[in-house]
């Protein structure tokens, strides 16, 4: 045998010993075309007592980034559980993560890693059956985020063998991750109850820091989006942070301060700083208070002319019945009393408001996905105000008279009370609809301060009060109406219909949320309000004999019984099948494909035109817009001569991917239009939608 082939021989064997070992400290990779995932070691082999590091890296494509422990404003932090079986057991633990990266995107403030990201864990694998290999296996879930975010899961398995220390070709990538770790911090860190964070110590002074910022490990504990001003002194840096809901006086306030030179190079110290009283070097520079001011102006400015055009969305038009009534009265020269029910009328509105933003505000304090409008997502709220406005239609035909007097109600409560219930049915009605202005209005209310978001819903609600207070204040305003008299009684009567094709559109929301057992649970009800509100009609109907014989004040507590019935039995126990979320979530038509934010970054990737609908049953300009824009055929012809894909998100019920899609371009409801052009930047159109609009507006690139 010759000697070369001898060393061919030798050279195969060696490379056969060695590839198994090698492959051996990565495991099969998870790929998207968003990351590629795989499960990695620091070393070839293993052995009981040795701690071994087990990371998950993740190769992510160009734009797209995931999670740190906090990922801030919008976002999730991944998740890995490895555990070891066979010549070792063992559990590891949790994710030493590295120092993230701040992204900005819009209002929103992100903790993220971009690029190539490792996130390691410690094994400390104890002796098991025998001296054989040690099988890994982990599962994990990340979340990798762009214009949208997709979340991605895997499953892997990594078989090491039993031996000396053998650095893998991934033992570098786990040195860098260790030298973007955080490191306790060699400064003393102190934080005041007002949210003033200052590092003491040698070694700090202008000449070595240049910039520094902190991230939280907790969410909430500050305002991640508000500026960090930074004052740097010999032995000093101290940072001015915006205390967020869970701050609680700077207790537990954990987290990293990254300090940069001004070579630019960063370091990450881990610091949990103790509660102490600091002493503001330098205050906040005095631009800022303008700037704010100049914000929660334009907030306040939107809001009130967004209140104002809500008056004309078709939401509102039931509740002109009843302020035509109040014309009414104003025009018969009852001066007084038309000033006070205005102003009773006005406080219901804006108190209302008050309300409903801060519900919204609290729900999302609490983890739900709550948006303008949320409440039209239940179907047990769908079914009373139906239930509601049936009573009012009744009542506007003259089937029967009521007040809170005739219920027996009223000698406790105000003479205007009516007025001021007035005011909330009309912010009730109204809180499907989003006038122009008014989305960015609330979006910035809900992301603003408290006391900001107080006066952004004091301004929506003045706003909408604005014209009938007006009329109120200046009767020659009236001067076009004519000599009162049987025409009123007719408009009257005229009025009552647009309320009962109110009552058609919400039986058909509720059909779609909660099926035919909700359709079936309205129509009892409709039939006790009949009933009821008979009730009402005979007893105001009966003589002086009949009301001193009780007849009366039985039939009144009758109606008060059917009442109470329909509408605890509509609104407070709505049938099992509300929740199931199969229906009403694919009401695509007019050539429309059911929105995806999967799908939406797929066709984007392609360079394909995308028209995108934020719509919901209960939206009443959502569906006027579609019936008068969006279903025309000269929209739908320009859709398909262009390849513009029509796609349309229904957040009839609660859709957490509609409501993150609504948050990323700071809106909190519908109607939300928004283009996407084969090229360039996107396009959002506004609240009212025509024809010549959409075709106009969705074709920037044609010549």
């Amino acid at each position: 045998m010759s000697v070369p082939f001898l060393w061919l021989v030798s050279i195969l064997c060696l490379l056969v010993s060695i590839l198994p070992t090698a492959r051996a400290a990565q495991s099969d990779a998870v790929i998207s075309p968003r990351a590629t995932v795989t499960l990695v070691t620091d070393d070839d082999t293993y052995m009981p007592g040795r701690p071994l590091h087990v990371g998950l890296r993740l190769r992510l494509a160009p734009g797209w980034h995931t999670y740190w422990l906090n990922p801030g404003d919008a976002g999730d932090a991944p998740t890995l559980d490895v555990r070891a079986t066979g010549g070792a057991t063992g559990q590891a633990g949790t994710i030493e993560w590295p120092t993230p990266r701040v992204l900005h995107d819009g209002p929103l403030t992100s903790y993220a890693y971009t690029g190539d990201v490792l996130l390691p864990v410690m094994l400390s694998p104890v002796a098991g059956a025998g001296d054989g290999p040690v099988t890994l296996s982990a599962k994990a879930e990340w979340l990798v985020c762009a214009e949208v975010c997709v979340p991605e899961n895997g499953s892997f398995t990594l078989t090491l063998p039993r031996g000396d220390v053998h650095p893998s070709a991934e033992a570098a990538a786990f040195a860098r991750a260790a030298a973007d770790r955080p490191v306790p911090s060699p400064f003393a860190a102190r934080v005041s109850p007002a949210g003033v964070l200052q590092l003491d110590g040698r070694g700090l002074s202008p000449d070595a820091v240049k910039d520094a910022w902190f991230m939280p490990e907790v969410a909430g504990a500050i305002d991640q989006d508000a500026p960090q001003a930074v004052t740097v002194r010999d032995g000093v840096v101290q940072l001015v942070l915006k205390p967020g809901p869970v701050f609680h006086d700077g207790a537990a306030l954990s987290g990293i301060v990254v300090l940069r030179d001004p070579m630019g190079r960063e370091r990450g110290l881990s610091v949990l700083p103790v509660v102490g009283e600091v002493r503001t070097l330098v205050s906040p520079p005095v631009e800022a208070p303008p700037d704010g001011i100049v914000h929660v102006g334009w907030l306040v400015g939107m809001a009130f002319v967004g209140g104002m055009i809500l008056n004309l969305m078709p939401c509102v038009f039931p509740v002109l019945a009843m302020k035509v009534l109040s014309l009414e009265r104003m025009a018969r020269g009852e001066r007084r009393a038309a000033l006070a029910g205005a102003g009773a009328y006005a406080a219901g509105v804006v108190g209302s408001f008050v309300v409903l933003g801060g519900a919204i505000a609290a729900l999302r304090v609490a983890g739900q996905q709550a948006g303008w409008g949320f409440q039209f997502q239940s179907t047990g709220f769908v079914i009373a105000i139906c239930l509601l406005l049936f009573a009012v239609a009744l009542n506007l035909l003259g089937f029967f008279t009521i007040g809170l007097r005739l219920m027996g109600l009223g000698d406790g409560l105000p003479a205007h009370a009516g007025d001021f219930l007035t005011g909330v049915l009309a912010v009730v009605l109204a809180s499907p609809c989003t006038a122009p202005f008014m989305g960015a209005a609330v979006a910035g209310a809900l992301a603003a301060p408290p006391v900001v978001g107080l006066l952004v819903f004091v301004s929506l609600g003045c706003g909408l009060a604005a014209p009938y207070l007006l009329l109120a204040c200046m009767p020659g305003l009236l001067g076009w109406l004519p000599q009162p008299g049987r025409w009123m009684e007719t408009v009257r009567n005229l009025l009552a219909l647009p309320v009962l094709g109110t009552c058609v559109w919400l039986a058909w929301v509720a059909k779609l949320e909660g099926g035919m057992d909700a359709l079936g649970l309205l129509a009892a009800g409709l039939v006790l309000v009949l009933v009821g509100c008979w009730c009402l009609r005979r007893a105001s109907m009966m003589d002086l004999r009949d009301a001193m014989e009780g007849r009366a004040g039985l039939y009144r507590a009758m109606a008060i019984l059917l009442l109470l019935v329909a509408f605890v039995g509509g609104g407070v126990l709505p049938p099992a099948s509300v929740h199931d979320r199969s229906r009403g979530t694919d009401r695509v038509t007019d050539g429309s494909s059911a929105f995806s934010p999967t799908r939406l970054a797929e066709l984007r990737r392609q360079g394909r035109p995308v028209f995108v609908d934020m719509t919901a049953a209960w939206c009443i300009s959502c569906l006027v817009n579609e019936r008068v824009a969006l279903s025309t055929h000269a929209v739908q012809d320009a859709f398909a001569r262009r390849g513009i894909v029509y796609m349309k998100g229904d957040w009839t019920l609660r859709d957490a991917a509609i409501t993150a899609f609504l948050h990323e371009h700071g809106r909190d409801g519908v109607p939300f239009y928004i283009y996407y052009p084969a090229h360039g930047p996107e396009v959002i159109l506004p609240e009212i939608l025509t024809p010549g609009l959409v075709i106009r507006m969705t074709a920037p690139e044609e010549k």
